[in-house]
């Protein structure tokens, strides 16, 4: 049994150089940035003599090498700095933001899965039918209608046209209160609090965000989704398995979808990747407090501890989501195995 976590382990092991290069670099990268964060967390009116004050307590008049070198140690520490733009720690602010951006995010690559991967079945499946059209005419205008365009319109028509929508203002109405933090997610957290009301309000909210981002993510998924059923339904296994006299159900779901799954898991995992760390235009376009806002706004006022600990939590989040994908191969395709490399 604990041969069989040593795998894992090596994985984790192998993501410690991915780590540290990221740290390296967004610190470089974030010292490159124009602006001065002293003169920000200073303010307008600060003298030059306040403005160095700042600049001694934030530990910017040191070197670049002693700057690292506090950075990481305060990193072994689990300190992530102070943000500049908030005041607060960024611990603080991305324990607060990413849960947002998550709930966003995973809802809508429900959505889009829910719909992309059985039309991209019946496409393949159905080669050159008013399916495989359809799910052309999808992937195409999902790669081609920018994010905030899709956003704007649902809003133009749902909320203001309608009046089914609530106001796009951030993921509860004023009406609401906010339920209990557990995940951080409203709608796990009104579940668990038993707050069917609030649990609804924030579902009205989610459903635009999510819908406009399922619009963009359901085409590489659909259009992956086709591509591997049309390789598998061509594959010599496919036409044994035909000739052994096995029902068209067992052959398409028991052989054709499962071996193409794995092209389909690998989709998903850098779409999500992708997504959680793009989608500031639908956080914009509907006031949602993601992560995404939080790290363009810290971009702008130079704040060079919000940047890194944006880039740290998605490159820990992308090194997760890369496990759980090799861990998954091995679930969808035992042949794989979880000591394979």
């Amino acid at each position: 049994m604990a041969t069989r976590w040593l795998p894992i382990l090596w994985r984790l092991v192998q993501t410690i150089p991915v780590v540290i290069g990221v740290v390296i670099i967004s610190f470089l990268l974030t010292r490159a940035l124009p602006g001065d964060p002293a003169v920000q967390f200073a303010g307008q009116m600060a003298t030059p003599e306040s403005i160095e004050q700042v600049r001694a307590a934030l530990g910017l008049d040191k070197s670049l090498p002693q700057q690292f070198l506090i950075y990481c140690q305060a990193l072994l520490q689990g300190d992530l700095g102070q943000s500049v733009a908030t005041g607060r720690p960024v611990l603080t602010d991305l324990a607060t933001r990413l849960p947002a951006s998550l709930e966003l995010t995973l809802t809508s690559l429900l959505l889009s899965c829910l719909i992309a991967i059985p039309l991209g079945v019946l496409a393949a499946v159905r080669q050159g039918s008013w399916v495989d059209h359809l799910c052309r005419v999808l992937v195409t205008a999902g790669v081609s209608l920018p994010t905030f365009f899709t956003g704007i319109l649902l809003i133009y028509i749902f909320y203001y046209l309608l009046g089914w929508a609530p106001s796009p203002l951030g993921r509860l109405d004023f009406v609401y209160f906010d339920p209990p933090r557990v995940t951080g997610f409203f709608l796990i957290d009104s579940l668990l609090d038993g707050d069917l009301r609030t649990f609804t309000g924030a579902a009205k909210q989610l459903a635009l965000p999510a819908i406009t981002l399922a619009l963009f993510t359901l085409a590489p998924i659909a259009r992956m989704t086709r591509a591997a059923m049309l390789t598998a339904l061509s594959s010599d296994y496919i036409r044994t398995a035909c000739a052994a006299g096995l029902t068209p159900r067992k052959v398409l779901f028991g052989y054709a979808f499962r071996n193409a799954l794995l092209p389909v898991v690998t989709t998903l995992g850098m779409v999500f990747s992708f997504v959680l760390g793009a989608n500031v235009l639908v956080e914009k376009v509907f006031a949602w407090p993601g992560i995404g806002s939080y790290a363009v706004e810290a971009l702008v006022q130079s704040d060079y501890a919000a940047v890194q600990g944006f880039v740290l939590a998605m490159a820990l989040l992308f090194v997760l989501i890369n496990l759980i994908i090799d861990l998954s191969y091995a679930l969808i395709d035992p042949r794989i195995g979880f000591s394979s490399k």
